[in-house]
């Protein structure tokens, strides 16, 4: 790129970026996408996105490497690498790791959620499936109360909790009343589960 077209993308994007920072910043995946609780790639992952999917992006830690996003597909909310986010500016792709501040990313911080009902698995809990494609979905509210009101027992399984992942037979799963899905807690996390082929659809955060 020239020193011309270096600056006018500069230009553009300080001219832009105050407004981005007022309103909802969305984002698509450059590639493939792994989702974490946490900005780095030790912690957990969560969900996984392909190429070209859409998040919202609430912001980044103070130089650009982690962000914080919420996939669109199906509502997962974590930590994903800046330099596989990209913004779209007045037609021009734009990757956040390099551009966050004239894009006026938020810079955010992480606070490691405090849960102490969270359970930790050992080696010998039997484990959870391996992830298969599941339908996106977005719980209505009524669900998620319904589930805090009428609590399950945690269930101890060794693997990911992430969207897709199939559930031993030797789980029980609990009826949501006039909803088609079902839930259960694992590890600490409610999950929604599709009683036909016991894979995750939704993970609650």
């Amino acid at each position: 790129m020239t020193l011309c077209k270096s600056m006018l993308l500069t230009a553009l994007l300080l001219v832009s970026g105050a407004a981005l920072a007022q309103t909802e910043m969305s984002a698509i995946s450059t590639g493939d996408l792994e989702v974490r609780t946490g900005p780095g790639p030790r912690y957990p992952l969560v969900g996984l996105a392909t190429r070209g999917s859409q998040a919202i992006l609430d912001g980044c830690i103070k130089g650009g490497r982690w962000c914080r996003v919420q996939l669109e597909s199906n509502g997962i909310r974590g930590w994903a690498r800046a330099e596989l986010l990209s913004v779209d500016e007045n037609g021009s792709t734009v990757i956040v790791e390099r551009h966050a501040a004239d894009l006026g990313v938020p810079v955010v911080t992480y606070e490691q959620a405090d849960t102490p009902d969270a359970v930790e698995p050992s080696p010998d809990d039997e484990l959870i499936g391996p992830v298969g494609e599941v339908d996106a979905i977005t719980p209505p509210q009524t669900v998620r109360t319904y589930i805090e009101e009428n609590p399950a027992e945690t269930v101890r399984l060794s693997g990911n909790v992430v969207v897709g992942a199939g559930l031993p037979d030797t789980v029980t799963v609990r009826r949501i009343p006039d909803y088609r899905y079902s839930y259960a807690r694992i590890n600490g996390q409610p999950v929604l589960i599709d009683p036909g082929t016991r894979r995750i659809v939704y993970v609650y955060r």
